[in-house]
């Protein structure tokens, strides 16, 4: 009987150890999301003495996203971050593309206008700006002063 339990248990533990040593194929899984490209759209900034710039940036960026991201040197542009509490990032837009723009300015971002210097009808914070393809080739002038509100 001693040789039957004892022939059992071995094969049991054979049995064991070929399971282990026995390639289980394996699935692997990326997690990862594929990064998808976005558009370029490229913008044009115009400097009060005439300099154009222009830079690209990726739709659904911000103005001030395209300047900071591009290292523009603007001086004291966009000091706040774009966290609507200065008028740093103070742009003038041409009329038709102002008013083609698709949201109007909120109570926040005209209060924040109101003490920007050079404020004309067509002026907007390029924090509120958000690209879409149809703005490629989009042209904005810099004033030649900014105001920072929180002075």
């Amino acid at each position: 009987m001693l040789r039957i339990i004892n022939s059992r248990v071995i094969n049991n533990i054979s049995k064991q150890i070929i399971r282990q040593m026995t390639v289980q194929p394996t699935r692997s899984l990326c997690s990862n999301v594929p990064k998808l490209q976005k558009e370029e759209v490229e913008v044009t900034f115009v400097r009060a003495n005439g300099e154009r710039i222009t830079a690209k940036g990726k739709v659904g960026d911000s103005l001030l996203d395209v300047v900071v991201n591009n290292h523009i040197d603007f001086d004291g542009f966009g000091a706040c971050e774009g966290t609507l509490t200065c008028s740093t990032c103070h742009l003038i837009f041409a009329k038709p593309d102002f008013d083609k723009l698709p949201d109007k300015p909120s109570d926040e971002e005209l209060d924040m206008l109101d003490l920007a210097f050079d404020l004309t009808e067509t002026s907007r914070l390029g924090c509120q700006i958000c690209l879409s393809k149809d703005m490629n080739g989009l042209e904005v002038k810099v004033p030649a002063t900014v105001n920072d509100a929180r002075s």
